[in-house]
């Protein structure tokens, strides 16, 4: 799923619309992979350490991503989920190349590749390229979020919702266990008590319904920043917020919170420890 052109926007930006456009070429490889290998009959699955899962999709398509990166921008550093970090420049590209592992491995559309790059540790641009869905979405700083369907011929802008009010705002938080392993599980149920609509979509795709303004608020724990990077530039662009569970800018705490920034304090005041 080629991007059609990046809408211009200041001639400053044309750099960073270039490695948006290559991010775009990165996902078509992964897309190429990672398609091909769902649903596999062969699939081959692992347990690594932390007893999460990894097929040999997730390894084929970081390693591709990062062959391209060594010949396209061999001076940028690279933060992989499946292969670690590579180079110490400003530049970053984090890459998860099968967010939604669990789902993929049983045959569930809910995955995607997730392309960032951060510069000075600030994500820049993201592309979440999600082949079951037949849908990607991305952005750059200043040059808005977009998303697009196969076989649509032009891209739709997003923009998150106008939901001003918690009471009437819908919610995805993820998974209840994640909040009872870090003890926030009473902070989870007040919240779920306040909302209009609480779901647990999962993965990327909570976030991207959240910038197209189908959801209001997400929030969840246990991510690193290889799950958050690509999220980030198209919450951030669609007009929405994106900090940790409390309220710091950082993909760094192993959680966060996102909504349509009318609503985050008012989530805030809900799910903050303090």
């Amino acid at each position: 799923m080629t991007a059609p052109s990046t809408p211009s926007t200041l001639d400053s930006a044309h750099s960073l619309a270039d490695d948006l456009a290559f991010a775009h070429t990165l996902a078509d490889a992964a897309d190429q992979i990672s398609a091909a290998r769902f649903t596999a009959r062969d699939l081959e699955i692992s347990t690594k350490p932390d007893r999460s899962y990894v097929t040999d999709a997730d390894l084929a398509v970081e390693r591709a991503i990062r062959d391209l990166l060594a010949e396209r921008r061999p001076d940028d550093g690279i933060l992989g989920e499946e292969y670690g970090t590579e180079g110490t420049s400003s530049r970053q590209w984090i890459i998860d190349p099968i967010d939604g592992t669990a789902n993929f491995l049983r045959g569930v559309p809910n995955w995607a590749t997730l392309i960032s790059l951060a510069v000075d540790g600030v994500p820049q641009l993201g592309v979440v390229s999600a082949p079951g869905f037949q849908q990607r979405w991305w952005a750059a700083t200043g040059l808005g979020a977009w998303t697009r369907r196969t076989g649509e011929d032009g891209a739709r802008r997003l923009g998150v919702s106008a939901v001003d009010n918690i009471a009437d705002a819908s919610l995805s938080f993820q998974s209840i266990e994640q909040w009872d392993q870090v003890g926030r599980l009473a902070q989870l149920t007040e919240l779920s008590r306040t909302v209009w609509r609480d779901r647990a979509y999962g993965d990327m795709w909570s976030y991207m319904l959240l910038a197209e303004g189908v959801l209001d608020a997400v929030a969840e724990f246990d991510v690193k920043e290889y799950d958050l990077a690509a999220l980030v530039p198209i919450v951030r662009e669609a007009g929405g917020r994106f900090t940790d569970i409390d309220g710091v800018e950082t993909i760094a705490t192993r959680s966060s919170l996102a909504s349509n920034g009318l609503l985050h304090g008012q989530l805030l005041g809900v799910v903050s420890a303090g």
